[in-house]
């Protein structure tokens, strides 16, 4: 399904979205893998190219798991779809440079690097308020704001409302390759979606043979919206989850920081000295630092992985002494 050096990327476009790192940390899963299960599934970019007889997705971002819903019920008939979300970008007259570039050249001349947004500012902020409003209240409404939106995030604030600003993109043909590869790979799956605390999702399971869970959890020490519902005692909810599933002999593997900016997660370091763990070079730039250097990522699993994987096998402490 994947080559060695490219993925499928999922049409959410999450923030710390796992595609490009896939073929890297891929390598450490399993050969055979009967139902894939991941608590924090995100836009999904990782379920979208894990070969699997079934799915068991969850995340606790109830928008993250209407648009999974919505989409998978859209691959049933895309041309409907493409249809009806060109309606809604001819409604607000919003650029759709996947059909056609339509910026007049005199904005591109006068902002260079940022004429999506002076184009289609007026349109994207008419939408969010007809969307707020309800009166355009659906889920394709709610995905072309997201498509639309700064940095393609999803953020309400505390009266529900969506509170984002106009990005600097469009419906491109990024986007609708990434929705195209989405309705193609998801008709072929066994999905199920849940949205859930990821406890409360693991409650659910009856563990099977050739269960596989990876996890992508927020990183107690980076910073992110998603990031903002993490916290010591959530972690330490996590690691005795980890330490329970490894009792059951059902193989795990999460990603996570380690190092970011000064700051380590020492509580995660240590409990991943007793598990294998692998450095993962993810070639993170930070918002605030053009720079990698302090920036560390590791894949830690329960199991030894394949031995035609090159890579050695090491602990944590070994890698950052």
């Amino acid at each position: 399904m994947t080559n060695k050096n490219k993925a499928f990327r999922s049409p959410l476009f999450y923030v710390g979205d796992k595609y490009k790192l896939y073929p890297k940390i891929s390598k450490y899963f399993p050969k055979t893998i009967n139902r894939f299960i991941e608590p924090f599934t995100g836009g999904g970019s990782v379920f979208l190219n894990v070969n699997a007889n079934e799915y068991l997705l969850n995340d606790i971002d109830s928008n993250v798991i209407e648009i999974h819903n919505f989409l998978e019920r859209q691959a049933k008939n895309p041309d409907l779809f493409f249809k009806n979300v060109f309606e809604i970008i001819q409604e607000y007259k919003l650029s759709h440079s996947y059909i056609k570039d339509i910026v007049p050249q005199e904005l591109r001349d006068k902002w260079k690097k940022t004429y999506y947004a002076k184009f289609n500012k007026e349109g994207f902020n008419k939408l969010k308020k007809d969307y707020n409003s309800g009166k355009a209240n659906s889920t394709l409404h709610l995905y072309v704001l997201l498509i639309y939106g700064f940095n393609r995030m999803l953020r309400f604030n505390s009266k529900g409302e969506y509170n984002l600003p106009v990005g600097n993109v469009d419906f491109n043909k990024n986007t609708l390759t990434a929705l195209n590869n989405y309705f193609d790979l998801i008709k072929k799956k066994n999905t199920t979606f849940h949205n859930l605390d990821f406890l409360d999702f693991f409650e659910n399971i009856n563990f099977q043979e050739d269960d596989f869970v990876y996890l992508d959890p927020p990183y107690l020490i980076t910073f992110s919206e998603y990031n903002k519902l993490w916290n010591q005692e959530t972690e330490e909810r996590l690691l005795k989850f980890l330490e329970y599933l490894d009792e059951q002999n059902i193989n795990f593997a999460i990603s996570n920081v380690t190092h970011y900016k000064g700051k380590i997660n020492e509580q995660f370091l240590k409990w991943s000295e007793n598990h294998y763990s692998f450095d993962i070079k993810s070639n993170y730039i930070s918002y605030h630092d053009n720079s990698n250097k302090e920036f560390k990522e590791v894949l830690i699993t329960n199991y030894q992985p394949n031995k035609s994987v090159s890579q050695k096998t090491m602990s944590a402490t070994e890698i950052y002494t």
